[in-house]
């Protein structure tokens, strides 16, 4: 087997243990195939590290539960950290196993801990997959009962992270309400 596709099969084992079937399929493992979907759209000449990066996105995320850190956004944005620092962890060992090279397991790294947006192409174009797969599969149920002035905060904060040719094709892809569809001409 291809060592790409012994990296993402190691992934999608991983994530075959995620507890939430809400949608059917373990949750994390829907995620990743979601982000992949994305990424071959938006992205269909991206590179190993790019798409080993979209697949483990969520690599086992629900061990390290939201509800186990403080509330309020510095709980919040700790919890994020070590996320994306154990996601790029749990990979990169995956990708040892596989014969990866330090450069690229470091590479995969810094795009799943999300250094580097808005300055490496390869991580922006990871947020822009992440963005999409929200708006695309996770938005509307997110939407759902909450209020109009902190939906619109969270799609300006979403609006913020994508590049313009992603933010453009938003606009151009989705049929957002005009309030929403606004943070994304911005």
């Amino acid at each position: 087997m291809p060592r790409l596709a012994q990296v993402l099969a190691a992934i999608d084992a991983a994530n075959d243990a995620d507890p939430d079937r809400s949608e059917g399929s373990p949750a994390a493992r829907l995620y990743g195939e979601r982000m992949t979907a994305e990424l071959e759209r938006l992205f269909p000449d991206a590179s190993d590290a790019l798409r080993i990066a979209a697949r483990g996105q969520h690599i086992e995320r629900w061990t390290s539960p939201r509800a186990n850190y403080p509330e309020g956004r510095e709980g919040y944005l700790t919890w994020r950290r070590d996320l994306g620092a154990y996601h790029a962890g749990r990979v990169g060992t995956i990708m040892t196993e596989a014969g990866y090279d330090a450069p690229t397991i470091a590479q995969v790294g810094a795009m799943l801990r999300k250094e580097g947006i808005k300055r490496d192409p390869e991580v922006q174009a990871l947020e822009d997959v992440i963005c999409f797969t929200f708006l695309r599969w996770y938005f509307k149920p997110f939407a759902s009962g909450r209020d109009a002035d902190a939906l619109q905060r969270i799609v300006v904060k979403t609006a913020r992270k994508m590049s313009a040719d992603a933010r453009a094709r938003v606009l151009a892809e989705f049929d957002l309400p005009a309030p929403l569809a606004a943070a994304f001409r911005a």
